[in-house]
């Protein structure tokens, strides 16, 4: 299966405990759905089935089937854990997007004039930023809001921007 048909939905961290729990940095809506999707692979095609699953405070704590000790709980941290793109479920709500599908979008400010591409999705905890590298290669990193980015078509791949004023702008105060 190609790259592009996989999404990253989490990474194991590291062991919880001595009888083989892990520490998994999940990259759902909710932290606990991880486990809805049935088997996960890895980059190398392993599979990892999701036995019992509880909160931490910014992980989750999981149970894989077959790990039972702290010495291959450790083995797999670090483990990116990906589900096929074909057994998400299409999103109910128009307005969410898979990150993976937004990365490599053209990003087309007022008057059509181009700001750049997508390049990663951060979130630091107050909602997902667009990070753009814009053509002269600076990085801007924008509020992903329906406020700045009111328009996006996947399939032409492109993101139609209202950016706040001066946030494309270079900084020539910088010396």
């Amino acid at each position: 299966m190609s790259d592009e048909n996989l999404i990253l939905l989490g990474v194991v961290g590291a062991p919880h405990g001595v009888r083989g729990e892990v520490r998994i940095k999940t990259f759902t809506g909710d932290p606990l759905a991880i486990a809805d999707y049935g088997p996960l692979s890895d980059d190398k095609g392993r599979s990892f089935e999701i036995t019992n699953i509880r909160p931490a405070k910014e992980v989750v704590v999981a149970r894989l089937k077959g790990v039972t000790t702290r010495e291959a709980a450790e083995a797999l941290n670090g483990t990116e854990l990906f589900v096929a793109r074909d057994r998400l479920s299409a999103g109910e709500d128009e307005d969410e997007f898979l990150h993976a599908d937004l990365l490599g979008c053209s990003v087309v400010g007022p008057g059509g004039v181009v700001l750049g591409t997508v390049t990663t999705v951060e979130n630091y905890g107050a909602g997902d930023l667009l990070d753009i590298e814009t053509p002269d290669g600076r990085s801007v990193l924008m509020p992903f809001t329906k406020a700045f980015a009111p328009r996006i078509d996947i399939a032409a791949r492109r993101i139609e921007a209202e950016p706040p004023l001066g946030l494309f702008e270079p900084d020539d105060d910088k010396r």
